[in-house]
């Protein structure tokens, strides 16, 4: 972790600059300065659960916290005093896992939404006068409308009059307090509520190519502040989703299955959009303060920044056949032909001693990234290039850019965390964008292919870098690879073409998907234990050929039976690629994780993990910045305080831990010079991308796959169920 400057600058220059930008608000800039960021500690441990803390969230002015627990209970918290005000008895019967403030009620009412299907609204007003201990209330909702477990509430500023629920069985449901305040009794004779606003029960895609076709389970969803028409959800496949609420059908009910509705964009990082059966999803998606960003992050995988429009030049929107031209070869490209190394590129900037400036700084970043990857500490010189291309990439020439996405992609394919080799062959497509013949881009982008087991691609970059560089011995070693490899896979083939295309060929193919929610804090302490702890989520369905998917006409979902006349064959619509990745942090190991913006102006991204820890990363350059041990397994959830610099976060442990600037010394850790060094918070994050890398199956009992494995279930017919905690 080099010692680079942060792009805030200094908090004494920031004070003096009141007096000559007066329109500016400096309370903006000081709340998440990167010199308070730098001495976060833990200031406060909140007690007052008995079980997981699943969700924490502020109210509007940021005098409460409320959050809710695995013991069913919602607590109140008051800020100023750091001391338990209320603790409600629910009444839910399974985990709660969101809870929010209803905005514009005086803060007296709440609504939670639980494992149990069930959304219920409470109001504080009649806890007035009752002693401490006396916290039981009824709801006054109850919302039982949901088949399972509600994962995710979303509320309106300015709205007091509703709430919005989004659950696993593949619905967003609108819940207006001023039309009824429950659902009807069971044996109503209307007992269905009509509060379906996005029925996404057909809408899972398992690819971009292919058509949505199973339930979307959702996870997640959020309301834009600054444009509450837009509506952002993310659930069990990789793409996000943006809706006008006002483009969409009236609300409905869910006795008939409907075909999802057209949404605004869809949003998925390019690499991921292929991915066919991997058991990729989303736990958390949320919008920017300004709502011009979103924030995307996966199981399994990292977490990603993307624009809301596509129009910017730092976003690309793409389609299902660019996936592939990504990775192809052609002696042609931008219309000019692959030629000999040219030497009349021209940086064409204007020289400045400002810019001059900047330049200096780029070449020594430069000059650490080339010196790191001498030394091995590839994670530092990727630090160091990301400095460069997105900290000063609109200030420096194309030959110092290609220069830099060269170095980094090398870097990446050095390091090989997860997808690096994906984030390697987008840099050597942008240095072949800047120049044809660049030896250094083609060769990066051979190694690449190599590492995907794409040998005959990989074998075509490797003959256009020797062509380029016919004297490099380095190049001419990896035609000779490349070539060893393609003649192994030759000899595969043959042996094994029998049994793939038995598999490749059948219609139908069973999955499983089993998802953790939460996991005991002993769970990382006692590996050995035949007990599964936490609660466990179980989906059988079958996979279909894409290429005989049909969505019919009528709006129900297709199937291969499906006559040609009773359908179209589906179009992929495009989609909005990620402009930032953010990694270091653990994702697997819970379907609640988040990942949040800091702050009023939420330039700093930050997200729990699987190792106890939670992670700050600087949101323009993708920089890590501060690492903090907040947990005794697993940090979930991070929520900034409105308008403080201090933060709250909660997970497997039943205490909530509040974060405030309080350290004396600035530090990459927690707690300043008496916390890790830097030695061992770089080993730590490299844990965590060995796990990323592993199979999901390994982090499950082998004896509870092998019961699924003995039993054959028929689609639909296993739910959810919880396993006991300790």
């Amino acid at each position: 972790m080099e010692d680079f400057a942060f792009h805030d600058g200094n908090v004494c220059g920031l004070l003096e600059s009141r007096h000559i930008n007066f329109r500016q608000n400096p309370n903006y800039s000081l709340q998440m300065h990167s010199s308070l960021i730098q001495r976060l500690s833990q200031e406060k441990e909140l007690e007052g659960h008995q079980g997981c803390v699943n969700a924490v969230a502020w109210n509007s002015s940021g005098s409460l916290l409320i959050s809710g627990s695995d013991d069913t209970r919602i607590n109140i918290w008051n800020y100023s005093g750091r001391k338990l005000l209320h603790s409600v008895e629910t009444g839910h019967s399974a985990n709660i896992f969101c809870t929010k403030f209803v905005p514009e009620t005086s803060d007296e009412l709440v609504v939670s939404g639980a494992g149990d299907a069930e959304v219920r609204l409470f109001n504080l007003s009649r806890l007035r006068g009752r002693g401490h201990d006396d916290n039981a209330i009824a709801s006054s909702a109850l919302y039982q409308c949901h088949t399972r477990r509600v994962k995710k509430l979303a509320v309106e500023i300015g709205n007091p009059n509703v709430v919005w629920s989004a659950s696993e069985d593949g619905t967003l449901r609108q819940h207006d307090f001023r039309e009824g305040m429950s659902c009807p009794p069971d044996g109503a004779s209307h007992q269905e509520c009509h509060n379906v606003l996005l029925d996404l029960r057909c809408g899972a895609k398992r690819s971009l190519a292919d058509p949505p076709r199973q339930t979307l389970a959702l996870k997640s969803c959020d309301i834009s502040t600054t444009r509450p028409h837009l509506l952002l959800v993310g659930g069990s496949d990789a793409f996000a989703r943006l809706y006008d609420r006002r483009m969409l059908p009236p609300l409905s009910s869910s006795q008939k299955r409907m075909s999802p509705p057209p949404c605004v964009n869809y949003f998925c990082p390019m690499h991921l959009s292929d991915r066919v059966r991997s058991g990729l999803h989303l736990t958390h998606v949320t919008f920017s303060p300004n709502g011009e960003e979103i924030l995307l992050s996966y199981s399994g995988e990292h977490v990603y920044l993307m624009n809301v429009n596509h129009a910017g030049q730092s976003t690309m929107q793409y389609t299902s056949g660019d996936v592939s031209k990504l990775m192809s070869f052609t002696p042609i490209l931008n219309g000019l032909e692959l030629q000999y190394p040219i030497s009349n590129l021209s940086n064409s900037l204007p020289v400045s001693c400002g810019l001059n400036a900047k330049l200096d700084k780029c070449r020594k970043l430069l000059q650490i990234a080339e010196k790191c990857t001498e030394v091995g500490n590839y994670f530092g010189g990727i630090e160091a290039c990301n400095e460069i291309l997105d900290g000063y990439g609109r200030n420096i020439g194309v030959i110092f850019k290609h220069d830099s996405l060269c170095t980094r992609a090398g870097l990446l394919l050095k390091r090989k965390w997860k997808n690096d080799v994906h984030m390697a062959i987008r840099d050597c497509y942008s240095a072949r964008k800047i120049d044809q013949s660049s030896f250094r881009a083609h060769y990066y982008m051979s190694e690449a292919l190599s590492q995907l087991g794409r040998h005959k691609e990989a074998l075509d970059f490797a003959f256009a870098a020797q062509y380029l560089a016919p004297s490099n011995p380095e190049v001419a070693e990896k035609v000779e690879s490349v070539k060893r490899d393609l003649a192994a896979d030759a000899n595969s083939d043959v042996s094994q073409d029998g049994l793939r295309s038995e598999r490749e060929d059948s219609d139908y193919d069973e999955e499983v998907e089993l998802d953790f929610e939460t996991l005991s804090g002993d769970e990382a302490h006692d590996v050995d234990s035949n007990v599964l702890q936490g609660s466990l989520n179980l989906r059988i369905h079958r996979r279909i050929d894409p290429a005989r998917e049909r969505v019919g006409a009528n709006g129900t979902c297709g199937s291969p039976s499906s006559s040609q006349n009773d359908g179209i064959l589906y179009q992929p619509e495009p989609v909005i690629d990620m402009k930032q990745r953010y990694v270091g942090h653990c994702n697997i190991g819970t379907d609640i994780k988040q990942a949040s913006f800091l702050g009023q102006r939420g330039e700093y991204v930050a997200s729990g993990s699987d190792d106890g820890r939670w992670f700050i990363w600087e949101k323009g350059t993708g920089r890590l910045i501060k690492i903090l041990v907040g947990d005794g397994a697993v940090v979930n959830c991070v929520q900034s305080h409105p308008f403080d610099c201090a933060i709250a976060t909660s997970g497997i442990d039943n205490t909530i831990k509040l974060w405030t600037p309080t350290a004396p010394v600035p530090s990459v850790v927690a707690g300043g010079v008496v916390g890790p060094q830097a030695a061992d918070v770089l080993a730590a994050i490299e844990n965590n991308q060995r796990r990323l890398c592993r199979n999901r199956e390994a982090i499950l009992p082998f004896e509870i796959l092998e019961r699924f494995r003995m039993h054959d279930f028929s689609e639909g017919s296993l739910h959810p169920f919880e396993c006991a905690q300790s």
